[in-house]
């Protein structure tokens, strides 16, 4: 039993998300924020002009490109996650705590990458001094999930995450913008 469910006498799922990302295929939702901090949506937006370029912070990190890597999982999968989540406790489980990630990890500029060949689009690039306290690699274990859950990243490969991405980009924002 952990401490919230002994104080609340309530069972929990907590799931810990690894880097959000993509868009909903059928593009009613996606992530627009103001202002906007995530990777991908800053590189969709380069890609269809918003923005002349994408900062990359750190290029001296201990990875095969110098670029940080970060575990990517599609929001379908963690909508899914959470269907799964409710069954379990309604099924009587107990109180855990899960990561929620592809288990693969992918670098800043494999994410460049990605986008430049699902989008078309040329994305300028501005090397930049690493932020503070960001490590190397960030990737998680999710094989609990599948144990407890039946979960598993099925829509959370990179060029899917960013395809669903760029669709909704295009549906959001329409004709109106110089798209590459």
């Amino acid at each position: 039993m952990d401490d919230f469910e002994r104080a609340h006498r309530l069972k929990s799922v907590r799931l810990r998300y690894f880097n959000a990302a993509g868009a909903d295929p059928t593009r009613e939702i996606g992530e627009d924020h103001d202002p906007e901090t995530h990777l991908i949506p800053l590189i969709l937006d380069a890609a269809s002009g918003l923005k002349s370029t994408v900062q990359v912070f750190g290029t001296d990190y201990q990875t095969p490109d110098g670029t940080a890597i970060r575990d990517y999982v599609h929001v379908s999968d963690l909508a899914h996650a959470h269907v799964l989540a409710l069954q379990y406790l309604l099924d009587g489980g107990d109180s855990i705590a899960l990561n929620l990630a592809s288990g693969k990890g992918s670098s800043v500029r494999e994410v460049i990458d990605t986008a430049c060949a699902v989008t078309g689009a040329r994305i300028n690039v501005r090397d930049s001094w690493r932020r503070p306290g960001d490590p190397s690699i960030l990737v998680a274990d999710a094989t609990r999930a599948g144990e407890l859950l039946g979960w598993s990243a099925k829509r959370s490969d990179l060029a899917t995450i960013i395809t669903d991405a760029w669709h909704w980009h295009r549906a959001r924002f329409g004709d109106s913008k110089p798209w590459g």
